[in-house]
């Protein structure tokens, strides 16, 4: 009997040191992505400078970024990883060599992701801001511990006064809940806390996801030879080359009859005639599967996948009113390898990770493509150790949302697990209703919207429209003259 009872602790020892070092690996491999990505875009002069004490103070913070960007890139992978284990589990059942795929290595991972995304938004990121901007206080020594000093004061400081507007919070909507959370501040008061973030963060995801799916549309189009109607390559080439030669020209003419031109207006003339015709030379040398083919596949893949979350959506929609178990919600123990989380088997589960993947995407390019947000992509050895900061922060806010965003929506069946499925929010019928129902309206229309402006502006473009002196809008050209113009070109 003791001899069961030791064989059991060491396989019990054994799982356990298995499953931190696949988590430790996984970390390390996303740590040094992470820093290769940081480094690609951080402005190296605020790393080489003559001030030993700011170089080092820039070093830690960078460290702590890359720290939190890896943990928003793992809380990205955690539904795929899941969702793929259990496919994998289903498949080969009893296979040694996948043993060690199993719930507690996902629960534990799901665990870890949580713990590192509220210690990267409470604690880390604020910590490297408030030490980068630091100086020590007035009267200490200076260096480093001085900032470090100074930086814990300031932090002490940022939390109590964001511990008290929650407390304020959660007192105006739950007054009996609010004083006893005052008592008990971790079985209420963080998890309280967390909860908004979390809110905060999924309502961030359903403005920028739609707007950033109609964006990928435009993204797409401009990193792709796109296919032209009724369009000529060799002669819009050839003028393209002569009017880049005139202005060309009449840049570098020393006569006194082009000093009244305005000079600046003509170099910016000169450098868009200049990337018209160096796109034009591009699409000459495509091939043509390259210029025929790939764009067309590339709008419909987008097109495709656009149009299934949709679908996906509003079919969630109708199991929100009929089932009560299409709620999202928590579950303590995964049992993997038991059934398939999609209706269509692994295939299904595939397109599950695809489309995950593809909402993560959309909500970057979304975000970055805001107004009130565009000043935040960084910029190749030329970002701020702020900016960087400001990204990490932004993407770890929407990344950690995203498998509660996911599970919302319907996306996937699989339940959320540790403390992503204890968010007070969750459970409310009205909330998650409500939520589907924008998300489907909001796509739709940035989807409808996308696809009848760039079809309508081809075939300005293909008809030669776009070259009228007047300003081409949607309303400008009717139909009737699409029509006689086209068949003018056609005859």
């Amino acid at each position: 009997m003791e001899t069961d009872d030791v064989s059991l602790r060491e396989q019990l020892f054994h799982d356990r040191v298995r499953e931190i070092l696949i988590c430790v690996q996984l970390f390390v491999c996303l740590y040094i992505l992470s820093y290769l990505v940081l480094t690609h875009f951080k402005k190296n002069a605020e790393f080489v400078t003559d001030d030993i004490e700011d170089a080092t103070v820039n070093k830690i913070a960078l460290w702590l970024c890359t720290f939190t960007l890896s943990v928003a890139v793992c809380a990205v992978l955690l539904l795929p990883i899941s969702i793929l284990s259990n496919e994998v589990l289903l498949t080969f059942p009893h296979s040694y060599y996948v043993q060690w795929l199993n719930g507690s290595l996902i629960h534990g991972l799901w665990n870890l992701v949580f713990l590192f995304s509220n210690l990267s938004l409470v604690f880390l990121m604020p910590f490297a801001y408030f030490f980068t901007e630091s100086e020590g206080f007035t009267g200490s020594k200076k260096g480093v511990m001085a900032r470090v000093y100074e930086t814990a004061v300031m932090l002490l400081l940022l939390t109590l006064l964001v511990l008290g507007i929650v407390w304020v919070a959660s007192a105006l909507l739950h007054d009996n809940t609010a004083r006893e959370s005052l008592y008990d501040l971790w079985e209420y008061y963080l998890p309280y806390l967390y909860s908004c973030i979390s809110l905060f963060g999924v309502l961030l995801l359903l403005l920028c996801t739609p707007f950033g799916m109609s964006r990928m549309f435009s993204i797409t189009g401009s990193l792709l030879v796109k296919p032209r109607l009724l369009e000529n390559v060799e002669e819009t080439m050839n003028c393209a080359l002569f009017e880049e030669a005139s202005l060309s020209r009449k840049l570098n003419s020393n006569t006194s009859c082009w000093l009244s031109l305005n000079m600046e207006a003509m170099k910016r003339q000169f450098v868009s005639v200049q990337s018209k015709r160096m796109a034009l030379e591009t699409r000459k040398k495509a091939s043509p599967w390259q210029r025929n083919l790939g764009y067309p596949l590339a709008m419909i893949l987008l097109l495709a996948l656009t149009v299934v979350c949709v679908l996906m959506v509003c079919f969630h929609v109708l199991e929100l009113l009929i089932d009560e178990s299409a709620m999202p919600r928590g579950m303590e123990d995964p049992h993997l390898g038991l059934a398939s989380f999609s209706m269509f088997g692994s295939l299904g589960a595939a397109v599950q990770v695809v489309l995950i993947l593809y909402l993560m995407v959309s909500s970057v390019v979304g975000f970055y493509s805001s107004p009130l947000f565009c000043s935040l992509l960084p910029r190749t050895q030329d970002t701020t150790l702020t900016q960087i900061i400001v990204n990490c922060v932004s993407l770890l806010v929407l990344s950690s949302a995203l498998p509660v965003f996911s599970r919302t929506l319907g996306i996937t069946r699989f339940d959320l697990l540790g403390d992503f499925g204890r968010y007070n929010w969750l459970g409310n019928f009205h909330i998650v209703f409500l939520y589907n129902m924008l998300f489907a309206g909001l796509t739709s229309a940035c989807l409808i919207n996308t696809v009848t402006w760039a079809v309508q502006r081809e075939l300005i473009r293909a008809f030669g429209l776009h070259r009228l002196p007047f300003t081409v809008t949607r309303s400008a050209i009717p139909f009737r003259l699409l029509l006689a113009s086209g068949l003018s070109k056609i005859q």
